[in-house]
């Protein structure tokens, strides 16, 4: 979901429902709240019970390690960047797996 100003898209779309239906009261305003609510909570009930987030954050944190290092080290041979990826992801394997 793209983020404007610290809103994500789902977020906005909620408020505009909100915000429709404050001011209408309309059945269908209510009703588009509701439903975009309930995805919303179904969204975020599924990630928690996946741990997704979490392994996101640890790719993340994989990827970033990896490019740290061929930053740090820009005449790295080829054994050695593929010593340093297998490392990583090998990390990053073991966080997901304790999940």
């Amino acid at each position: 979901m793209a983020e404007s100003n610290g809103m994500t898209d789902a977020q906005l779309i909620q408020q505009l429902a909100l915000l429709g239906w404050l001011k209408t009261d309309s059945v269908q305003c209510k009703d588009l709240l509701t439903a975009v609510t309930g995805i919303q909570v179904g969204r975020e009930l599924l990630d928690r019970l996946s741990g997704q987030s979490q392994i996101d954050a640890y790719r993340r944190e994989c990827i970033q390690s990896i490019a740290d290092f061929v930053k740090k080290n820009p005449r790295a041979s080829q054994r050695e960047l593929n010593a340093e990826v297998e490392k990583n992801v090998l990390v990053f394997a073991s966080r997901v797996q304790t999940l």
